[in-house]
């Protein structure tokens, strides 16, 4: 093996360079590789690529990322580090998603697992209410409302309503309740034998 110092020609560049640019090859009467290492990457690559296709499988090209940037490949945007999410067992300490794309997916995947629908049918019922809350048609429609008994998804409702009801145990006759208080017909139990009260119908 020759001084560090001294040049080696890449069979597939054609430049001369400094000897710590070509990697070991035991087989080479010199030691190294006949190409340099950008060479042998690139050749590695150009493989996998035509290996891919032949495959029939989509062959991702590699993106120009500026230094404290990375590419989303979900929506295929390069975006600083600080809009990803940590991720100790990735390489590169980074999610494979970016911020934006994992908050989307998180909630279609909610949407699916908690009331067994997508984004594409609560955006056709919110359509279908013209955008708005069903009960109070002052606000608009972003809360899927569902029963808790059957798991029957019954709408889309705003913030306020959607909480309300729930707070109110899902219970029409509670509701009702309620509606004759606010319209001033407040009921009272009456009294019938000592301990024993009767609720009006």
């Amino acid at each position: 093996m020759g001084d560090p110092s001294e040049g080696k020609q890449c069979a597939g560049c054609r430049r001369t360079l400094r000897l710590s640019s070509f990697a070991a090859d035991r087989n080479r009467r010199d030691g190294l590789q006949t190409r340099c290492r950008r060479c042998v990457a690139q050749y590695g690559a150009t493989r996998y690529r035509r290996r891919r296709q032949a495959e029939g499988k989509d062959v991702r090209e590699k993106a120009d990322v500026p230094m404290g940037h990375k590419l989303c490949r979900t929506c295929g945007a390069v975006k600083p580090h600080s809009e990803w999410h940590r991720n100790s067992s990735a390489s590169d300490g980074l999610s494979t998603r970016c911020g934006s794309c994992r908050a989307a997916q998180g909630r279609a995947g909610h949407l699916k697992r908690q009331y067994g629908i997508t984004e594409a049918q609560r955006d056709e019922m919110i359509s279908a209410q013209m955008g708005i809350c069903v009960i109070c048609p002052s606000a608009p429609a972003a809360h899927v409302d569902h029963c808790h008994e059957t798991g029957r998804v019954r709408g889309v409702l705003c913030f306020n309503c959607n909480s309300a009801i729930g707070k109110l145990g899902d219970d029409p006759d509670t509701l009702r309740r309620a509606t004759a208080y606010l319209e001033g017909n407040a009921w009272k139990p009456t009294l019938v034998a000592p301990g024993v009260c009767r609720l009006p119908s």
